[in-house]
Parts: C-alpha cells; sequence; structure tokens
C-alpha cells in the first residue's frame, strides 16, 4: 500500500433542497487500501460515490479521484473506476459470456480479447460453471460476483462497491469478502467499500470512515478509533463497539 492519495474531497457538500445529504466531507483514501465507509442509510454514502464518479454534482467543495477532476473530467474517471451498486442490473435473457463481451464492447476492447478476459474473470469470480447460464436465472450472489467481473473487464485502478453483500446468504457473503480481499492484494486495486456489516469491513479494511447524518465524524485504522473512542488500553475493540459509541454521540 502506498503513501499516495488516490481519492481526495475537500470540503464535498451535496444539498437536495433543504436537505443537506453530504455535509463538508474531508475524506482521503490511500493508493492500495481498502477503506471501509460505514454508515446506516440515509448517511450519504451513496451520494458520496456518485459525486466521486462525476454522476451527480456537488453543491460545494472538490474531489480528486486518481487525479482527476470528476465534473470536468468525468469520462476519464470512468475509466480508472469500477462501480457495483448495490443493486445490480443485467439483461436476463443474454448469459455470463454474452453480458461480459457487451460490457466489454463498451469500452472499446476487441471480440478477441474480449473472449479471453471474459474466460480469465468467470473463473476468477468463481462463475465457471455457470458462463452460459442465464442471468435471469442467477442468485443475488452470482449476479454480484458476474458485477465485479464486469467492473473488472476495463482493469481499474480503483473500485466502488456499494454494499456489495447485502442480501446475501452468510456463505455468499464470505466468498464475496475474500473476492475483494483477493483483488486488493493480488492486483494491487483500491477499494472504496460502502457497508453497513461491520464484521465483513472490519475483516479486510486497511481504514474507515464512519459517516452519520451527512457527516464524517470518525476516520482511521480500527486501533486508532478504539485507542481515540475509549483510551489506551488492553482490551480490543471491535468496530461494532467504535460504531455504536460514535452513533450515540450524535
Amino acid at each position: 500500500m502506498g503513501s499516495e492519495m488516490i481519492i481526495e474531497t475537500t470540503d464535498l457538500t451535496k444539498q437536495y433542497g433543504r436537505q443537506t445529504a453530504v455535509r463538508g466531507l474531508n475524506l482521503k483514501v490511500k493508493d492500495g487500501e481498502i477503506f471501509g465507509f460505514l454508515g446506516p442509510n440515509g448517511a450519504g454514502k451513496t451520494t458520496t460515490l456518485l459525486m466521486l464518479l462525476g454522476l451527480t454534482r456537488p453543491s460545494a467543495g472538490s474531489a480528486t479521484v486518481c487525479g482527476l477532476n470528476p465534473i470536468r473530467m468525468a469520462r476519464e474517471v470512468k475509466r480508472h473506476v469500477g462501480y457495483l451498486p448495490e443493486n445490480v442490473g443485467f439483461y436476463g435473457d443474454m448469459d455470463a459470456v454474452q453480458s461480459l463481451e457487451y460490457v466489454a464492447a463498451l469500452n472499446g476492447i476487441g471480440r478477441e480479447k474480449a473472449k479471453e478476459k471474459s474466460e480469465d474473470l468467470l473463473k476468477l469470480v468463481g462463475l465457471k460453471a455457470d458462463a452460459r447460464k442465464k442471468t435471469g436465472a442467477y442468485s443475488r450472489g452470482m449476479r454480484q460476483r458476474l458485477g465485479i467481473a464486469e467492473v473488472l473487464m476495463k482493469d481499474p485502478e480503483v473500485l466502488f462497491l456499494d454494499e456489495p453483500t447485502l442480501g446475501l446468504d452468510p456463505e455468499g457473503a464470505i466468498q464475496m469478502v475474500g473476492l475483494i480481499q483477493s483483488l486488493n492484494q493480488s492486483r494491487n486495486i483500491t477499494v472504496l467499500l460502502s457497508s453497513h456489516n461491520l464484521q465483513q469491513v472490519q475483516k479486510i479494511s486497511h481504514r474507515v470512515g464512519i459517516m452519520i447524518a451527512g457527516s464524517l465524524i470518525a476516520e482511521g485504522s480500527i486501533d486508532a478509533l478504539a485507542k481515540e473512542t475509549f483510551g489506551v488500553g488492553e482490551k480490543e475493540y471491535s468496530l461494532e463497539e467504535i460504531y455504536l459509541t460514535y452513533f450515540q454521540e450524535v
């Protein structure tokens, strides 16, 4: 993991009428790390991801992703970033190979290279045996893994994952977390992981940020946040204990 910041925001703010979805966000994510972005539903996590992708314009403040301004250079940002939304959509009459080759075509990848990459990616995400099964018959876990394969088609430097384990059974969630960790370690992909599953985030994140009611109220490694919250001691605190303490103080 490097020291270079691959994602930075300065006083990033998004308002919808009188409602402030994101309030003065100052966030830094290092190259090669997994950053756990925590908070309850409605905390502003997804809105932040959309601003970083250039899909919605901030009301104030600024951001850079891979050194690029996502508002002025949204297309360039998307070349570097893979985004897996909370609900992944596919054409249900396509199989996995057809879905990946379609994504490849949209990204200007040639047919032969797309075929080769599709085979490699389906093997990577554990869908090789189901490659010719229609995606309309896929389980949620299978759709999530195919979504990961799709965003990997363009070899991104950064992954934005919005609740990637939501609705998965325990085994599917474990497989997804293992896949995310493997991608980070083997390909040095920076991961911004938006989630409210604290145990999974604690297992794989290098640092976390806790966002509540549009504001980032804490940021750092789990050990650093434990010391900040409870003081220095011998006991190891869980991310759940840390999170609940900050949540109760708001």
